[in-house]
């Protein structure tokens, strides 16, 4: 096919835009989605590779933001999923799956003696929340400036603003959404990431009224910068002062380790939320913890401190495709794919060096971002705002045949190989020398 550059308005996903617009905010239902000029439509996606309506065939380097740790359509999963299908796609009653599932999980990390299901990153960390508040009889949680932790209107506060200038005042909590209840903002702290010093301070001051501290050890910006031993280690520290809850939201962080991130740091989590690469592709959260925290979900002739149903909890396609996910990531599937990811980071940041171009290669793990700060390149080419703007260097990536979040931000999945990383970088090099 003779494929026009993008955006070509006579495409097939700019009409698709068009059309849906009529019927669909935006054209579509994820904020996270919607880049301007238009929404690229996908077809299919085999491994690394997706192909868009228009016969597009790209490299997948967002994998559905961090979900497909072993990119698209594994025949593994597939034939897990589809064998489930043909059996049935949901029950009113319980499935073995579940539980197998639940035992592979808990079996790895320390810290999870039981797990419970639901169906987003969102809801795990909803329920993380609500879960803290059961077990302490506390209603405020302490969260980081400008950390994403999904769309719950607790957990969104304070995203997206500008950072706080500490000189002037502590960080307060602000409503992302319009008509967020102040009564949500007052139950939450506001404390700024990495700063040991100014966020012992604020957490002192609130201790007691705390449930817990909702934090993601894989750091902002999709685990583009770390959070630091010594702030993990202040976060432990309020634990056993004020007697609060650490929850861990590990939605994206739990590709980092075999183990669960947080072993990294040598700490435990009172509360772990899971979600994306646990369901194999399909909707899926889970909360997971010891199993005196997780009896605030326990009810026998009272009704549980914390009750929690959900139709589609536990879906056993799901359960079949995650557990089918999940047992390929053994040890040293993880220790290879945050090998490549530091493959990458290590080949990109000697093209930078190179042709003598300021920028940071930040990540960790299975994952890697370019931070672009030379005059020479320009703001507009990196454009944030309300919707991605792909255009400048994303564009020409998507041309040369690349698919990276917003940000310049790439996830690594197994269906990658150290043979993918010399023609990225030198797409990388002739993108830059463009500029």
């Amino acid at each position: 096919m003779n494929q026009k550059n993008y955006p070509d308005y006579r495409s097939t996903s700019y009409h698709l835009n068009v059309r849906g617009r009529k019927v669909l905010p935006n054209g579509g239902s994820r904020s996270s989605i919607q880049s301007s000029p238009y929404t690229i439509f996908l077809k299919s996606g085999h491994g690394k590779n997706i192909v868009d309506v228009d016969g597009r065939k790209l490299i997948d380097f967002n994998n559905n933001f961090t979900s497909l740790i072993h990119g698209h359509c594994h025949p593994a999963i597939v034939s897990a999923a589809t064998e489930q299908i043909s059996m049935a796609t949901a029950f009113s009653f319980g499935s073995e799956i579940e539980i197998k599932l639940a035992e592979l999980l808990c079996q790895r990390v320390d810290g999870f003696e039981q797990i419970r299901f639901m169906n987003s990153g969102t809801e795990a960390v909803m329920n993380g929340i609500k879960v803290a508040r059961a077990y302490t009889g506390r209603a405020k949680i302490a969260k980081c400036e400008n950390a994403y932790h999904g769309s719950y209107a607790a957990a969104e506060a304070s995203l997206a603003v500008d950072p706080t200038d500490l000189k002037i005042a502590d960080p307060i909590s602000k409503a992302y959404s319009a008509g967020t209840p102040q009564g949500v903002l007052d139950d939450v702290i506001i404390i700024p990431f990495n700063d040991v010093e100014n966020s012992r301070r604020i957490l002192n001051q609130y201790g007691s009224e705390l449930a817990g501290i909702l934090f993601d050890p894989f750091g902002s910006g999709l685990g583009r910068i770390a959070p630091s031993q010594d702030f993990i280690n202040l976060l432990a520290e309020m634990r056993d002062t004020h007697g609060l809850l650490l929850i861990s939201d590990e939605v994206i962080a739990f590709r980092a380790d075999y183990l669960g991130c947080m072993h990294q740091f040598n700490t435990r989590a009172d509360v772990t939320c899971l979600g994306k690469i646990i369901g194999g592709g399909f909707p899926v959260g889970a909360v997971a913890g010891s199993r005196d925290v997780m009896s605030v979900f326990e009810s026998t002739d009272e009704k549980a401190r914390l009750p929690h149903g959900g139709t589609f909890n536990a879906n056993p396609v799901t359960m079949a495709a995650g557990y089918a996910a999940m047992e390929m990531m053994t040890p040293e599937a993880f220790l290879r794919i945050n090998s490549l990811g530091q493959a990458f980071r290590n080949a990109i940041t000697d093209v930078l060096e190179q042709m003598n171009l300021q920028a940071n290669v930040l990540g960790q793990a299975s994952v890697f971002a370019i931070d672009i700060i030379d005059p020479r390149i320009g703001n507009k080419n990196l454009k944030r705002g309300a919707l991605r703007q792909i255009e400048g260097i994303e564009a020409d990536f998507i041309n040369a045949g690349y698919f990276l979040s917003a940000g310049l931000h790439g996830t690594v999945s197994t269906a990658m190989d150290e043979n993918d990383i010399d023609p990225f970088c030198d797409t990388l090099k002739s993108i830059l020398k463009t500029m």
